[in-house]
């Protein structure tokens, strides 16, 4: 666990400098409601293949009434940091996800960040993102919902070690890219997707691979925003305030995973998916663009797991 230890002893070394050694603290003090979201949502973070951001997201547009991209920039900040500490964690576990799933995912997310943030980002207003965040975590929920006991009963050791697999990655990290451009997260989501509805992985691979790949994509999130100087200062701060709490929450999550029942974590996880959804269908759906939005994402997302399953089964039988 020494890399694990050395990485968290970096990180509070950096925070006291910052806080103490620059006079930041009582700013920090400020932000202490982004401590306390963090803690459930560090824990989420490592034990699901929910990133840390899908519980400060709602919070901060929904509660705080930030705007969508500060929430944004503010999940890639905090899951770069957190889910860094549990790939460190799991590493020291000697815990091994698919190399090749994830060095694909994260080409294609640096690909699909440039993609939603130059080029699609710009085109879609605000209560859309909040939407399209709402959509994208419950069709996750849905996917739990309807293939909970499937799930957890799979026992295949995951992809294997080809160039095929470097596609695939490539192609489910331009898409979770794409849209982590404009919420933060999604590219756990499509990699935990591919692991288990096509390659039909052990959660305790698949789990991890989507940890990993969503850890590199928001690393390349915040190098990005920080290329474009646009990171804002109420962001950082929020960083600053919850950041020494997620590297212990996340892999304290990745600790529980391990001994708590996973179907019992995933109903948790799909009571909170199907929560936000109608939450921000509440708060943001107030007119017939809003609510067509809804309707075509979730039958277009409906339609890819269900294709996705379709794919691994046929896989399945010929195997």
């Amino acid at each position: 666990m020494i890399l694990w230890k050395t990485y968290v002893a970096t990180v509070l070394a950096i925070w006291l400098v910052v806080a103490f050694g620059l006079h930041y603290w009582r700013e920090i003090l400020q932000h202490w409601q982004m401590a306390l979201v963090m803690i459930p949502g560090s824990l989420v973070a490592g034990s699901t293949p929910m990133a840390g951001g899908t519980v400060a997201f709602p919070i901060l547009v929904l509660v705080l009434h930030q705007p969508a991209s500060n929430a944004r920039n503010f999940g890639f900040l905090i899951q770069a940091l957190g889910m860094g500490s549990a790939v460190m964690f799991m590493i020291g576990r000697k815990i091994r996800p698919p190399f090749r799933l994830v060095l694909g995912s994260t080409a294609g997310a640096a690909m699909g960040l440039l993609l939603g943030t130059f080029l699609i980002g710009p085109l879609v207003r605000d209560s859309i993102v909040k939407l399209l965040f709402a959509c994208l975590w419950m069709s996750f929920g849905l996917l739990i919902l309807a293939g909970n006991q499937e799930l957890c009963s799979l026992k295949r050791p995951g992809p294997p070690d080809a160039a095929q697999t470097e596609w695939i990655g490539l192609l489910a990290g331009l898409f979770g890219g794409t849209i982590a451009a404009m919420i933060g997260v999604g590219v756990e989501l499509c990699i935990f997707s591919v692991m288990v509805l096509i390659y039909r992985a052990d959660l305790r691979i698949a789990i991890p691979a989507a940890i990993c790949a969503g850890a590199l994509a928001s690393a390349e999130g915040v190098a990005l925003h920080i290329w474009l100087g646009d990171l804002g200062r109420r962001a950082v701060m929020d960083l600053l305030a919850a950041g020494p709490l997620v590297i212990f929450g996340a892999p304290c999550g990745a600790w529980v995973g391990s001994i708590v029942p996973r179907s019992r974590l995933l109903y948790f996880v799909a009571a909170l998916c199907v929560f936000q959804f109608l939450w921000t269908l509440q708060q943001a759906a107030r007119g017939r663009a809003e609510w067509l939005f809804t309707g075509v994402a979730m039958c277009m997302a409906a339609l890819a797991l269900f294709a996705l399953y379709r794919i691994g089964k046929l896989r399945e039988h010929a195997a």
